[in-house]
């Protein structure tokens, strides 16, 4: 099944910012475009602002006068659905409720041909329920752009439960021809990004509800050590703080409140007090004329210990005893397998972070994940009331010595990097085992949907067999609740490998 005919018509219903940014791709790709609205006169006002838009890439010489002028004839608004009988494709990016879809693609049912793909683009609704109303569902798919839909490059195309297979791969090669990359995904609650990229902010708000950093410091923390590209409380500014969290609602709702899912009440009173975030000045930043940003924390300068006692390898964080000999400071090794450790002439230790708290030991500061130790230009290290001032400074000081800002946390299980990363490698292998994606397409789709650094199974493989796992058991020990408990798939996965690798 190959995708559609450049000369076949291309509908979309609804112009808002969304539908506005899918025509202009399915414009810019070649075909002859619709664009219809309920609302008298936004059709033909849409139109005008894509062909404005058309004339911005002309001046950025992204696209050439004759193509503009050709894309321009070629972009009709419609003053009634009849005016899209001849389209081979209609694309919905109207109001997120059920019933609005529905009615929709019942009354565009009487006016396509049964050949005549339809497709919605929502991004928390059921792709088989708004099509469980048609007399046609096979022909029904999810077609999942991200904003803004001409820029990013990721469409998720989601196989409601009727879904044909050759209707679902005509969506899916299409999207491919018009310049994006598709990913083929079942109809899950979240489809893939949505649902996987719950724990990015479960888990900062999660660290912030318990008081163990301020907004600031974790979203510096997962920038510059974490490599993402903007920390959760930010992004969630940025998207809305009522779109995020009526989306976490959706999933949660959506599988049974789930406890993995669970909705944070520090964001509801967020919502609820209208600080929505920079739609309306304020969220969990102030963005009013004049505000000041608030400063991530920032420990002050320490003196690097003279050496450190390395046992084992460090594992995940092997990296760091070459940048600690780069630095002046003497490594001495003690063999012993699979260490994550750092003895400090203290006598304390400096761990990688694997779940478990500081106070639980005598002298102990755990430091965070990081996917590349030598671009990370902070790191979070986290300790107890009785962990010594000098193990403290001395872990403070040799994070200092390699050229990196410290913020030190509170005693926080997992701190904030590794346990984000933990719970996202565990979601993406529970989604591949219920038939949701490939790792292939889980990993493409956090990596242009959302601009991870790494997508999940590629973490994986970095990170070592069991690693997440490991993680996350101990965390699920000191927190019950079943939020961290690892997924059967994890645990399967991780058994599978360590029986490969003892086969002789």
């Amino acid at each position: 099944m190959t995708a559609l005919d450049l000369s076949s018509p291309v509908a979309v219903v609804g112009t808002g910012t969304m539908g506005q940014g899918i025509a202009q791709v399915a414009l810019v790709a070649g075909h002859p475009v619709r664009l219809y609205d309920t609302v008298p006169g936004r059709a033909r006002e849409a139109a005008e602002a894509i062909a404005a838009r058309l004339d911005r890439l002309v001046a950025k010489e992204r696209l050439t006068a004759a193509d503009r002028d050709a894309a321009r004839i070629r972009l009709l608004p419609a003053e009634d659905l009849t005016a899209l009988a001849d389209c081979a494709l209609v694309v919905e990016a109207v109001l997120e409720r059920l019933d609005v879809k529905q009615e929709l693609f019942r009354a565009l049912e009487d006016v396509v041909s049964d050949d005549c793909l339809l497709a919605t683009n929502t991004s928390s609704l059921s792709v088989t329920a708004i099509g469980g109303a048609l007399r046609v569902p096979g022909r029904f798919v999810g077609l999942h752009f991200f904003n803004p839909a001409p820029l990013l490059p990721l469409v998720e195309v989601v196989s409601g439960f009727a879904t044909d297979v050759t209707c679902a791969t005509r969506a899916y090669e299409t999207a491919r021809a018009w310049g994006k990359t598709p990913v083929a995904c079942a109809d899950t609650p979240g489809f893939i990004v949505n649902r996987i990229a719950r724990p990015f902010y479960a888990e900062a708000f999660a660290v912030y509800e318990s008081q163990g950093a301020d907004p600031a410091t974790v979203d510096a923390v997962l920038r510059e050590s974490g490599g993402f590209r903007m920390g959760a409380f930010e992004l969630t500014d940025l998207i809305g703080q009522d779109v995020n969290e009526s989306v976490t609602h959706s999933v949660w709702r959506s599988f049974f409140q789930d406890v993995r899912f669970t909705p944070s009440l520090a964001q509801r009173r967020l919502v609820e007090s209208g600080r929505l975030g920079r739609k309306s000045g304020r969220g969990w930043y102030d963005y009013r004329d004049g505000a000041e940003r608030p400063e991530p924390h920032t420990a002050e300068q320490a003196g690097p210990p003279a050496y450190v006692v390395a046992e084992g390898d460090l594992g995940p964080a092997s990296d760091l005893l070459a940048l600690i000999r780069e630095a002046g400071i003497q490594v001495r090794a003690e063999d012993e397998d699979n260490g994550t450790r750092l003895v400090l002439p203290s006598g304390g230790q400096l761990v990688l972070a694997d779940g478990q708290t500081s106070v639980e030991y005598r002298d102990v500061v755990y430091f965070d994940l990081s996917p590349d130790y030598r671009e990370a230009t902070r790191i979070a290290l986290s300790h107890s009331q009785d962990t010594s001032a000098r193990t403290v400074a001395e872990a403070t000081g040799l994070f200092q010595a390699l050229g990196k800002k410290v913020s030190v946390i509170g005693d926080v299980p997992g701190m904030i990097v590794a346990r984000t990363v933990a719970r996202i490698i565990d979601l993406a292998h529970d989604a591949v085992a219920k038939g949701v994606a490939t790792e292939q397409d889980i990993d493409t789709a956090m990596r242009l949907g959302v601009n991870y650094p790494l997508g999940p199974f590629e973490w994986n493989r970095r990170l070592g067999r069991g690693w997440a796992g490991s993680l996350l058991e101990d965390l699920h020990e000191r927190d019950q609740s079943g939020r961290y408990a690892p997924s059967l798939a994890l645990y399967r996965h991780a058994c599978a490998t360590e029986k490969r690798e003892d086969t002789p």
